[in-house]
């Protein structure tokens, strides 16, 4: 049976570090459990709202309602064939754990995304991505309980409705979804992806050619460590915005007034535009304003060293997009969420 605790002081559960606190508060660590938190919330009439690892979610002072925390653990094969194994994680595994276990027992397709902050139950949501991979790419299948009737379903790669740091989660099924578990669909043959420019110089620093998928999860490792500071030392919620996706013609117009903004191709003829170029350009890299900082070796990271409230960082972040739209034209959308979104 279930705890619900009241009045739950919430910082610790945001790697932003942010001051809040639930009215109430439970975790669930089973399918079971999940739906008696959100049957209690129907019985109470009241709000509820799913908190994973908080490492992409901006809390507000006071969440008046139930905060629910998955904490469905575990990770097993489900499933094989000749050249692919299924592996099946809880909701509530540390994604980079999960990614270096995998490794270890010769799964492959993660290494790209190793040291992504988080657990594994929010990374479809965001469909998250680095170096040149998204979690689409390695997704078989999940399941998630309805929110209102607490049945349990299984949604495939076309359902989940995949897009640049986009899934049916934040559209149709926000909030009306709860992700209890995803499987995966990865390679027994050691296959690497290291088109990424980053990837590639760091691997040639240590002279590796025909890297191994270790060697690909290490170096990703250590680009990360050098450009993203650690939440645990310095609060952060990583990439606060998203690469803007425009039209080609608007970026070939930017790229003859801007000849080193960097591009990269996208769906539908459409040019992808560095967001950290981008703020860098605009003089905020490194800048403190409302008593946050942006971090001083990547302009696309938001970090609040004196734990201060949301209000703060949302009100860096607008006078950051000003300036982007002012100098480019370009509108950058916020990558982190309010949990009362």
């Amino acid at each position: 049976m279930i705890q619900i605790l009241e009045n739950v002081d919430l910082q610790r559960y945001n790697t932003m570090a942010v001051p809040s606190v639930a009215r109430f508060f439970c975790r669930a660590t089973s399918v079971s459990e999940l739906r008696e938190a959100l049957a209690w919330s129907q019985t109470q009439h009241t709000a509820q709202y799913v908190l994973g690892g908080g490492s992409n979610t901006l809390l507000d002072a006071e969440v008046n309602g139930l905060v629910i925390r998955p904490e469905i653990s575990g990770w097993e094969v489900v499933g094989e064939d000749k050249d692919v194994v299924y592996v099946c994680a809880g909701a509530g595994v540390v994604w980079h754990t999960f990614v270096m276990e995998c490794i270890e027992n010769g799964y492959f397709g993660l290494e790209n995304l190793a040291l992504i902050p988080g657990h594994v139950g929010a990374a479809p949501i965001q469909n998250i991505g680095a170096y040149g991979v998204e979690l689409k790419d390695v997704f078989h299948t999940l399941q998630a309980v309805n929110c209102e009737s607490g049945e349990l379903i299984e949604l495939s790669k076309l359902q989940c409705e995949f897009g640049y740091r986009d899934s049916v989660f934040k559209g149709r099924y926000k909030n009306k979804q709860v992700i209890t578990s995803v499987t995966f669909s990865l390679s027994k043959a050691p296959r690497v992806s290291v088109q990424y420019p980053a990837l590639i110089e760091e691997l040639a620093k240590s002279n590796v050619l025909t890297p191994t998928p270790r060697q690909v999860a290490e170096a990703v490792i250590r680009v990360r460590r050098r450009k993203l500071p650690a939440p645990e030392t310095i609060p952060n919620a990583g990439s606060f915005f998203k690469n803007p996706v425009v039209c080609e013609d608007f970026a070939l117009r930017l790229k003859a007034e801007y000849p080193q903004m960097p591009q990269y191709d996208a769906a539908n003829k459409r040019k992808k535009l560095a967001a950290g170029w981008l703020i860098e350009q605009c003089g905020w890299k490194g800048r403190k304003a409302f008593g946050v900082k942006v971090h001083d070796k990547q302009a696309l990271v938001i970090t609040n060293p004196n734990r201060v409230d949301v209000g703060n960082i949302l009100e860096l972040a607008a006078s950051i997009a000003a300036d982007v739209k002012l100098k480019f034209d370009v509108s950058l959308e916020r990558e982190p969420k309010l949990l009362s979104e």
